[in-house]
């Protein structure tokens, strides 16, 4: 067997080893997000629910909450917020094509964004690649969690928002912010997830004449009092807001997933099929050779017996 053909079937045995690997976690992937869409379907509900409660309490009570902000506050909007939270969750692994690249560049946008507003920026984390990018560049993380990003619980998301809830809560001073934005990626389908950003605190109050989506807001009593029952209801919205958000992430992270290993598992069995041909073609030049030799050398021996007759 000459070099040439060695190495081409060398190749090929290591290609196939690779595409058994990226088929396996295709179906890996494909097996999982089933629950994970369905676990998007089942939080979803409640998550409207309570942002159409809280908007209701909002709306229809004039309390002055620390959470809630109404854009015609002249002393708000003279002050201006100093300082955002950034809560930017990527993915824990690889192998998911530009997944957790293009959440990160969604909140590089946000921070550029935010910075020219003239605020700073204080950054929570969650996947082991967003606090891979920052750490690489030496920035300064107020809070970072790994190792859910597949398979969030409820408690993971009430971690995540008791740390953003509090940061919020404390004065600037303290170390405080004035703002949360959230950067996730929304699950479309199987095909098309849409990184998105979305602002948690503090809730904008609108003055406006249509109709809210999915209807008139509820009227309802407060007992005690409207501040205490939004002191009971917002850290539940910012909990069922995160928790829905890491649910669509992790839904969004699977479908890239088994994109990019599907697309893997072709581009291996197209590069096969490549070196067969090319391995094909080098065995019949080798083959090919050996005829020929085998001719000059039964001619030249013809040549000699002749000669010497």
């Amino acid at each position: 067997m000459g070099a040439q053909l060695r190495v081409y079937r060398r190749r090929i045995r290591s290609v196939n080893a690779t595409k058994k690997i990226t088929k396996a976690m295709e179906l890996i992937a494909a097996s999982r997000i089933v629950k994970a869409q369905q676990r998007v379907a089942d939080s979803t509900p409640y998550a409207e629910a309570i942002t159409r409660a809280v908007s209701a309490v909002a709306s229809f009570s004039d309390v002055d909450h620390p959470l809630t902000h109404s854009p015609g506050d002249a002393e708000r909007e003279s002050d201006g917020p100093r300082r955002a939270a950034k809560l930017l969750l990527t993915s824990d692994r690889g192998l998911a094509g530009a997944y957790s690249s293009n959440a990160i560049r969604e909140g590089e946008r946000l921070t550029e964004l935010l910075r020219s507003e003239g605020k700073e920026i204080v950054p929570f984390v969650v996947g082991r690649k967003g606090v891979g990018f920052y750490r690489f560049r030496g920035r300064e993380l107020a809070g970072e969690w790994t190792g859910f990003s597949e398979s969030p619980s409820y408690q993971d998301a009430k971690e995540v928002a008791d740390a953003v809830i509090e940061a919020f809560l404390k004065p600037n001073e303290e170390g405080g912010v004035d703002e949360i934005h959230i950067v996730y990626t929304q699950f479309v389908s199987m095909v098309s997830q849409r990184t998105v950003t979305r602002r948690l605190l503090p809730l904008e109050i609108e003055e406006t004449e249509e109709e809210p989506e999915g209807g008139a807001l509820p009227l309802y009593e407060f007992e005690p009092s409207a501040e205490d029952v939004l002191d009971a209801l917002l850290p539940r919205y910012i909990e069922s807001r995160v928790y829905n958000a890491l649910l669509q992430s992790a839904a969004s992270e699977l479908a890239a997933r088994r994109r990019a290993m599907k697309s893997a598992t072709d581009n291996a069995t197209e590069l096969i099929k490549s070196y067969t041909i090319k391995a094909n073609a080098a065995r019949q030049a080798e083959i090919t050779q050996e005829i020929s030799e085998i001719v000059g050398g039964a001619n030249a021996l013809a040549d000699a017996t002749a000669g010497s007759e």
